[in-house]
């Protein structure tokens, strides 16, 4: 749009300021929750998802009993256990390694790396999945001969 007067000689109009608006950074950060099988443990974290990706790693197919985990990042410090149990009980994998899982129902929850500044939670203990897509798959050699995985469009193998 021009901001120039159609009459010769006569100043132009200044352009009126736009009203303050609220852009994408302004937003608060999205907020999830989720929980064991038996509900006596629920979490709640807060942000942008970080790095879903599938592993089929031996400890994950163990621990879970399937062919791989979705795992989900989202900052550590964000974590909040709300339910009535508290914190999961902690197992470590490695020693820098240590995993959240239910006493109770034996739902497998969360895992935390010494010095890291992201929590991953298992994909399928979220109350809500949406947005959420494997980008890559960690230990694919390990995976089950006969599963078929298609990631997200743009992801690689891992």
């Amino acid at each position: 749009m021009c901001n120039t007067s159609p009459t010769l000689g006569t100043p132009p109009v200044p352009a009126r300021p736009l009203p303050a608006t609220r852009t994408a950074s302004d937003a608060p950060p999205p907020v999830r929750t989720g929980h064991c099988q038996c509900g006596r443990i629920s979490y709640q974290v807060t942000g942008v998802p970080d790095d879903p990706h599938l592993c089929s790693c031996i400890h994950e197919t163990r621990i879970s009993g399937g062919p791989a985990v979705l795992w989900v990042g989202f900052p550590l410090d964000s974590l909040i256990w709300t339910g009535l149990a508290g914190e999961p009980k902690w197992y470590a994998t490695y020693p820098t390694l240590r995993r959240g899982f239910c006493p109770d129902c034996g739902t497998h929850l969360v895992s935390v790396a010494d010095e890291s500044s992201m929590v991953m939670v298992t994909g399928f203990s979220l109350t809500d999945q949406s947005g959420i897509e494997p980008l890559g798959h960690s230990f694919r050699e390990n995976a089950a001969p006969w599963m078929q995985i298609t990631l997200a469009p743009g992801s690689e193998a891992g």
